[in-house]
């Protein structure tokens, strides 16, 4: 839940920074107006966000039977509430004079009772569905956003920032789930209890209910909007302020060390303070408009209750009966007071749901937007006998220089090939196109024959991927080496950890294979997270293993161990290995040096080394020949 509409603004604050995602501070809202400018709000703005959504509409539509049921019993809340008052001003009028049978008030006596006992009950019984559906429908968001995230998953720390992401799991979809809650069941509640309640009184009077309606209109139509203006203006200016702080202190506080020795700390303690005092004072006058707000809510409640008692007066006291009747009248107008003034507080929120409605929206259009023509998808049947790049050039968009220029690689079965070349050379590019995160402009990418692109259902049991920075997650060893493999047994983990020499290692552990890793795997050496994340790959024993720098930032004698071991455990699997470095080169089967796009050194390492003198200064050089560096000097 979020907090209550006073304390909301210090929420909006906190977020947003990492709601934007940019490190911009530019607010995501429609910028329709600022505190300051006296510009108008703009409906249509809002309504663009929710045009084409993905995420909010389609789930309202659903299972319609039980929404209809919630509002139902939200208006049974507040009608037993004003019933409850009308029956119980019947019952003091009608008793006060007397009368000689108790069974002439026995129904209001019974009809108080029933309504007391409903309105908190049919409360209880809304907020149970209310809250079932919600929980049930955000249930579905988190698979949706986990299935989003999914279709762009090689590429989510290159599209999304980190903050971005969690802002989308932390917030935005609690945002969401308080959209419902907050705003969207207590409104349209409101607005059929506004229809009800005119209906109800023109049984009495046509002409008061007309002026009822009108009244009511202010309540629930010009406060809200007047709110709903303020709030934008207000959201926007406290996103970019906290943004902007945000930015100053985490900036200032990763160099904390310099401002210590530098001996400046009074100005270390005054970064982001003008924002801060900023957004304090945006924060006071938010707080200072809803009191006002509120108060012009119960005014205009009291004009309504005192024009329904001047109409009774007018109208109804030509009889005693009629006289307790116009007393129930005005009395079972004040609780739907606690009704209305929730459509306000919701339209002021309005703000913070469509930025999370529009962080999703538009997270759901970009990973769309990168997604091709769906293909239709082949299995694969037996042993992968070839990998083929035919021709393939590819960019990553127009006017994009371009990485691969003409490209044609065949891979045998088993074989290991190596991809080397300067940075920007499009090497981890062609991992990214075999496994199909990517489209080639020209040529064609093919397994066995059949295009990769028709392979996707097939990918997890084709490929095992060890990137740079293996992720470990917080749990035990068995859980992160069973990732590729779930069902995989005890032994069959000590057989994958013995195969990627880590077996001895874990067994020195208290705990063994139940022992965890800590967060990212920090209980463990880079060498070791490698290895745990390569005993993965072992146990998955898929056909093709792809290899994108696995040793960087390991020293030359770890390097060097960590690849014959690689080696050692793909036995004969195809390899396709991308490195910098000719460190444990000689294992490879054919080496690939890439430049300008294309293949400007090709074949066998110990063929090359003898043959090509460009290749043999390199290996010489990479090494660390200190011979071949003096001559090279």
């Amino acid at each position: 839940m979020t907090p209550s509409g006073n304390d909301r603004n210090g929420e909006d604050g906190l977020n947003g920074k990492a709601m934007n995602g940019t490190g911009t501070g530019e607010a995501q809202v429609p910028q329709a107006a600022t505190p300051h400018d006296g510009g108008k709000v703009r409906l249509r703005d809002y309504l663009k966000v929710w045009e084409h959504d993905h995420w909010f509409w389609p789930y309202l539509k659903e299972n319609r039977r039980k929404l209809v049921l919630i509002f139902f019993l939200g208006l049974m809340t507040f009608v037993c509430a004003a019933a409850l008052m009308f029956t119980a001003g019947y019952l003091i009028n009608r008793s006060a004079r007397m009368p000689y049978n108790i069974l002439l008030v026995y129904v209001p006596i019974v009809l108080t009772r029933a309504f007391g006992i409903g309105r908190p009950v049919f409360k209880y019984v809304e907020q149970l569905k209310s809250h079932d559906w919600v929980l049930h429908v955000i249930s579905k968001l988190r698979v949706q956003l986990y299935r989003t995230l999914s279709k762009d998953a090689a590429f989510l720390n290159e599209h999304e920032r980190t903050g971005s992401v969690l802002s989308l799991l932390a917030d935005d979809l609690d945002h969401l789930e308080n959209f419902y809650l907050r705003t969207i069941f207590p409104t349209v509640v409101a607005y059929v209890l506004w229809v009800v309640v005119t209906i109800a009184m023109g049984v009495f009077s046509w002409t008061g209910a007309l002026l009822l309606f009108v009244m009511l209109a202010l309540v629930l139509v010009l406060i809200p909007l007047v709110s709903l203006s303020f709030s934008t203006g207000h959201f926007a200016l406290e996103k970019q302020q906290q943004a902007q702080e945000y930015t100053k202190v985490t900036e200032s506080y990763l160099g904390l060390s310099d401002w210590v020795i530098t001996h400046k700390g009074d100005e270390f303690a005054s970064i982001g303070a003008n924002e801060y005092r900023r957004i304090q004072r945006s924060q006071d006058e938010q707080k200072a408009f809803e009191r006002w707000r509120n108060f012009a809510i119960q005014v205009v409640f009291g004009v309504i209750a005192v024009g329904l008692m001047v109409g009774a007066a007018m109208t109804m006291t030509g009889s005693k009966s009629m006289a307790d009747w116009s007393a129930s009248i005005v009395l079972a107008v004040f609780p739907l007071v606690d009704c209305f003034i929730n459509v306000a507080q919701a339209a002021a929120e309005v703000p913070l749901y469509s930025d999370s409605l529009k962080h999703l929206n538009d997270l759901t259009e970009r990973v769309e937007s990168r997604q091709g023509e769906p293909v239709a998808q082949q299995s694969l049947d037996g042993p992968i006998e070839s990998i083929d790049f035919d021709h393939v050039t590819f960019a990553y968009g127009p006017g994009q220089p371009t990485l691969l220029d003409d490209f044609t690689l065949h891979i045998g079965a088993g074989r290991k090939v190596a991809l080397l070349g300067p940075s920007g050379e499009g090497k981890t590019t062609i991992l990214q196109l075999l496994l199909g995160d990517l489209e080639p402009q020209s040529g064609s990418i093919t397994i066995n024959g059949i295009p990769v692109a028709a392979l996707q259902d097939e990918r997890a049991r084709i490929f095992g991927y060890l990137n740079q920075q293996a992720f470990l997650f917080n749990t035990t060893i068995a859980q992160n080496v069973r990732l590729g493999a779930p069902d995989a047994s005890d032994e069959d983990v000590w057989a994958a950890l013995k195969a990627v020499r880590l077996d001895e290692t874990v067994r020195a552990l208290a705990d063994g294979i139940d022992t965890s890793v800590d967060e990212s795997g920090q209980r463990f050496s880079g060498g070791q997270r490698q290895r745990i994340a390569l005993a993965r790959i072992v146990l998955k024993d898929t056909p093709v293993i792809l290899l994108d720098e696995p040793t960087i930032g390991l020293d030359p004698i770890t390097e060097r161990d960590l690849m014959a071991m690689i080696f050692d455990a793909a036995g004969d699997r195809s390899m396709l290995w991308v490195t910098h470095h000719l460190q444990g080169l000689e294992q490879a089967d054919e080496v690939v040096f890439l430049e300008d796009g294309r293949i400007a050194m090709q074949g066998a390492p110990a063929e090359l080394y003898r043959t090509n003198t460009r290749f043999r200064e390199l290996y010489k050089l990479d090494v660390g020949d200190l011979e071949a560096v003096g001559k090279g000097a």
